[in-house]
């Protein structure tokens, strides 16, 4: 037998992943051996690998096969997040594309428009994982939106909200105009910008001109507004 002079991944690794896969090896049944699970970080199922996805799944899956050697009932279970601001921008912007607008929806024919693209387009990630020889139990394989993952999330946070440490509160927000929805800190891009401050003076009756902290431009009219809304009988004086 001839052994190639130069490795060469494709004719290898697709091959006995493949075998991996026919014969059942990464599957887990419960049974009398020490358990060991790891559930998969689920990526965006809109997105696709880059180096911390690499780096962290690497992990997960020497410590995995680690656990298989030991002897150990391993399993690994993958799954996606359904990255529901990515993906509705996503559909919103291919339903723009056939002429329909998302306000003329109803939420459960909009949902359905969702499902569709994440039929089609989603789970390009997983594909990648499995490319890579990731050991998981695709059997098991997930979707933060299932009805039964769904069901979970609801039970909890309405036991969470009863309990009280779930609550409404008067918070700063990153607000998208678009989207019209609040964005983490991790979904905003940052940009600074040479800009003016201006003091603004209220005239206050019986006191001298009252000067405000410094505002940057696109505030200045929303506090003039403030001011003199006829909605509150506070500041009268003003």
């Amino acid at each position: 037998m001839e052994i190639a002079s130069k490795y060469n991944p494709a004719e290898v690794e697709g091959k006995w992943y493949q075998y991996w896969l026919d014969n059942g090896f990464f599957k887990s049944k419960p049974d009398g051996r020490e358990p060991y699970t790891i559930v998969i970080p689920p990526p965006n199922v809109t997105g696709v690998l880059h180096m911390g996805h690499m780096l962290n799944n690497t992990i997960q899956d020497i410590l995995v096969r680690r656990a298989r050697m030991m002897g150990k009932n391993a399993c690994w279970v993958p799954g996606t997040d359904h990255a529901s601001i990515a993906t509705e921008a996503k559909v919103v912007n291919r339903l723009a594309g056939q002429g329909i607008k998302k306000t003329d929806l109803t939420r459960d024919e909009f949902l359905r428009h969702a499902w569709e693209w994440k039929e089609e387009h989603g789970g390009i990630i997983l594909k990648q994982l499995r490319k890579l020889g990731a050991s998981c139990d695709w059997d098991r394989t997930a979707f933060t939106m299932d009805e039964k993952r769904s069901e979970s999330v609801i039970k909890v946070f309405v036991d969470l909200y009863k309990k009280g440490l779930i609550y409404r509160g008067v918070r700063m927000v990153n607000w998208d105009p678009k989207a019209l929805t609040a964005l983490s800190d991790e979904e905003v891009i940052y940009k600074e910008e040479h800009s003016k401050l201006y003091y603004l003076r209220y005239k206050i009756v019986g006191e001298e001109d009252t000067p405000l902290s410094p505002l940057p431009v696109r505030r200045r009219l929303w506090e003039i507004r403030r001011c003199v809304s006829t909605r509150t009988t506070r500041r009268t004086n003003i």
